[in-house]
Parts: structure tokens; C-alpha cells; sequence
């Protein structure tokens, strides 16, 4: 592989007989950003405006909002969040970093050092139509 292609991707598994086992940086940030939506409270995710337009298109990215550094077998996750109005922003941060934290942990084997979370907006409703 070349070094270019190598950028984002570790090994997490390396076996000599079957082979190694890689993971991409994008596939973390995915992993984080499905665990923040399901904690209640949590409106969305909070992106930049490319990510806010290809949203609006209908593309799904799930990663938006989420940036990770993976380095060796250790992983620091910043979390950028849209909030529902009427929640504890301390209480739903606490259960962001927790439910983040276990699911990259559980599914990658990498040890999440921490869970940066900025609260970007606060939503305050659907408006009616």
C-alpha cells in the first residue's frame, strides 16, 4: 500500500497466518456519530455547510460533525451537536460521551482516550406546517 492510501486506515488486528484486519478513520466517525443520535436529546448532528447541503439532497453522511484521531490503538472523537430544547445539556453530553465511548470501543477494539462534545445549537422544535 501506498503511503497515500495508507492515511486514515489502521491495523486494529494482525494475524500471521490469516492476515491483518484495517480500519478506516471514516468508519470511527461513523460508528460516533450513529451512537450520538441515539442518545435522547440529541437533535442531529451539527456539520459544515457542504455537509448541511449534500443533507438537503438526501444524501446520508454519517459522519458529519464527528472528527477522530487514531493513533495506535488510542482514538480522541470531537463531536459537534444540535440539542433539543427542554434537555440537561450536561446530562445528555454525559450519556453522548458514554455511548460513544463504549460503541467505538466495543466494535473496534481501540481504546477511546476521550469524547470532546460541542453543543453547536439548540433546537427548538419542528415548525408546523
Amino acid at each position: 500500500m501506498s503511503k497515500e492510501e495508507k492515511r486514515g486506515v489502521h491495523m486494529i488486528h494482525e494475524d500471521s497466518q490469516l492476515g491483518e484486519v484495517q480500519i478506516a478513520d471514516e468508519v470511527v466517525a461513523t460508528i460516533a456519530g450513529l451512537a450520538a443520535t441515539e442518545v435522547e436529546g440529541v437533535a442531529s448532528m451539527a456539520g459544515n455547510i457542504t455537509n448541511e447541503l449534500i443533507g438537503k439532497l438526501g444524501v446520508k453522511n454519517l459522519s458529519k460533525g464527528v472528527k477522530v484521531l487514531v493513533t495506535d490503538r488510542s482514538v480522541d472523537v470531537d463531536l459537534a451537536l444540535n440539542i433539543e430544547y427542554g434537555y440537561s445539556i450536561m446530562k445528555v453530553s454525559e450519556k453522548v460521551q458514554d455511548r460513544v465511548k463504549s460503541a467505538i470501543e466495543n466494535m473496534t477494539g481501540l481504546e477511546v482516550a476521550m469524547v470532546n462534545i460541542r453543543i453547536v445549537n439548540v433546537n427548538m422544535g419542528k415548525e408546523e406546517k
